[in-house]
């Protein structure tokens, strides 16, 4: 059993087959290309959520901070400081000591 080719056979084979391993090639670099695709749109997904959860955090932690400020800002009308109400308390205690003093003098007087 003897095959001959002639050249032109020969090429055209080669050209088939090289065909043949392009069209292979290119539908493999396809569907890679196409999962590379689906990959970059699931992490863009991702990101475009974790953005928005970082945006609505941003607007918490400004809400937060806004309502923190507003406290310190009422803080001293609400609450007295210890060493304020030990001062006032002295003063209203001198008044009363001075009201006695004076209700002693005046008994005093009446006694006599």
């Amino acid at each position: 059993m003897k095959m001959e080719l002639e050249l032109w056979h020969l090429i055209l084979m080669l050209i088939a087959f090289f065909g043949c391993v392009a069209a292979f090639g290119k539908v493999l670099l396809d569907q890679f290309e196409k999962r590379l695709q689906e990959r970059f749109s699931a992490y863009e997904a991702v990101q475009n959520n974790e953005q928005d959860a970082i945006k609505k955090n941003t607007g918490a932690v400004q809400a937060l901070e806004r309502d923190f400020l507003k406290w310190q800002a009422d803080l001293p009308l609400h609450y007295v400081r210890r060493e304020d109400y030990v001062r006032g308390q002295s003063v209203i205690e001198a008044k009363l000591d001075a009201l006695y003093n004076k209700l002693e003098v005046v008994q005093m007087k009446g006694a006599k």
